[in-house]
């Protein structure tokens, strides 16, 4: 029935801090962005391979995210790389302080490591 994650979407406190981290940090490429006058809100479609999409969203007073990792909803966001080593260097090029030491799934003895989006969202790096 179902055939792929279509996006993931993401409401974020700062629109142009946390536009300039997907987009250049990142490195996600704009599909489209869009500012909705009566919501005072912009949405921007992020392009994510070939087959996934980000959508950043900001809304004016929109809550805090529980920071604990067991909190029930969405725990964090996973991307797919081939090379860990050479995305960890492109992360702390682009400033990128947050990230963890790498560590190895115990169970599909696959590379990864996480670190945060400027809201403090989890966000993993999985190397295949």
């Amino acid at each position: 029935m179902f055939t792929k994650v279509q996006h993931v979407a993401i409401i974020c406190s700062d629109y142009e801090r946390s536009k300039e981290f997907y987009t250049n940090t990142l490195g996600l490429t704009v599909i489209e962005e869009t500012y909705r006058k009566e919501r005072n809100s912009y949405k921007l479609d992020l392009a994510v391979g070939e087959h996934t999409q980000i959508e950043l969203f900001s809304f004016p007073n929109a809550p805090e995210r529980p920071t604990y990792p067991e909190a029930r909803g969405l725990r964090h966001v996973a991307f797919e790389v081939t090379d860990l080593d050479e995305a960890v260097q492109h992360l702390k090029e682009k400033g990128v302080s947050s990230l963890e030491n790498i560590r190895v799934d115990e169970l599909t003895r696959k590379r990864f490591t996480f670190f945060a989006d400027p809201d403090g969202l989890p966000i993993e790096l999985y190397e295949i």
